[in-house]
């Protein structure tokens, strides 16, 4: 489904941006639907997230300073991938591959948190955009907003769901493939947007989009498999994959196109692709497993 759901974006694209304001509710009921299956008492920071966070920042440091002297541009696209937090869905996914549901919900939280406080300065160092036209805290103020309803919001309401009614409560949990399905929408919308963004660049720059978008899947590829090998030793492989690999790559095409070269975006836009082949390519061997 979400390799149809991909080509479905890019051939009406110019129909289909138009839904873009939407991507956000369709986020927030699905991480309300997987939400509802964590008990707060399993949400905890352990050595196995401030691993993977780690990673994530520095990580973006050694990817940027290793394209950094071949291009500047392709060396910002490589790093956003990196840097940027673990995907809203990644929960959802996660989920559906039979992984550890609250493990994954911790570390987005740090993720997409830490984030809000430290790409502004972060972003401002490497950036195109002088720390004079772009204020610390308002930067701060706008990353939390576009964060804190998607991730924290949702997980409260469930949280106050099972306390008021348990009975809704038991429906919301055993309504997992909704989540599924919502994602599939969304992830249409999604690759709607960024081919609508690469129709409107330059043919100038064509190949240096071609070189970000081979990068970029390179280091999908990595995130995925360094995730995994982690998550391994901590008995968390399937979380530790989708941790580093599935990115919030909407918030990482905001931060490049504030603080970088908006032709840096081409690298998350392009990572929308790889992630969602790659989580295509996970729940169709764990359907086969199961039908075995």
């Amino acid at each position: 489904m979400l390799p149809i759901a991909m080509v479905i974006g890019v051939a009406f694209y110019r129909q289909l941006a138009i839904f873009a304001p939407l991507i956000p509710y369709f986020l927030f009921v699905m991480l309300f639907i997987t939400y509802s299956r964590i008990l707060l008492r399993d949400i905890r920071l352990t050595k196995f997230h401030y691993i993977l966070l780690a990673i994530q920042y520095g990580g973006s440091i050694l990817v940027y300073l290793l394209f950094f002297k071949i291009n500047t541009t392709l060396a910002q696209a490589a790093m956003i991938c990196v840097l940027a937090p673990t995907a809203a869905s990644a929960p959802v996914i996660t989920g559906l591959l039979g992984g550890n549901i609250s493990t994954i919900a911790a570390f987005s939280f740090i993720s997409n948190l830490s984030i809000g406080l430290l790409s502004p300065l972060f972003l401002a160092v490497v950036g195109e955009a002088s720390p004079e036209s772009i204020a610390f805290i308002p930067s701060v103020l706008l990353i939390f907003k576009k964060v804190i309803p998607i991730i924290v919001v949702p997980f409260l309401l469930a949280i106050v769901l099972e306390k008021v009614s348990p009975k809704m409560h038991e429906k919301v949990r055993a309504s997992q493939i909704i989540s599924f399905y919502l994602w599939a929408v969304a992830l249409t919308i999604v690759i709607s947007r960024v081919t609508m963004f690469i129709t409107l660049q330059d043919s100038s720059s064509h190949a240096l989009e071609i070189i970000i978008a081979a990068t970029t899947l390179v280091i999908c590829l990595l995130q995925f498999w360094f995730g995994r090998r982690i998550g391994t030793k901590f008995n968390r492989t399937v979380a530790g994959g989708q941790a580093l690999g599935q990115k919030n790559t909407i918030l990482a095409i905001w931060l490049t196109q504030t603080y970088l070269n908006p032709v840096a975006s081409i690298g998350p836009g392009a990572y929308v692709i790889w992630q969602n082949l790659v989580n295509s390519y996970q729940l169709w061997r764990k359907q086969r497993v199961v039908e075995e």
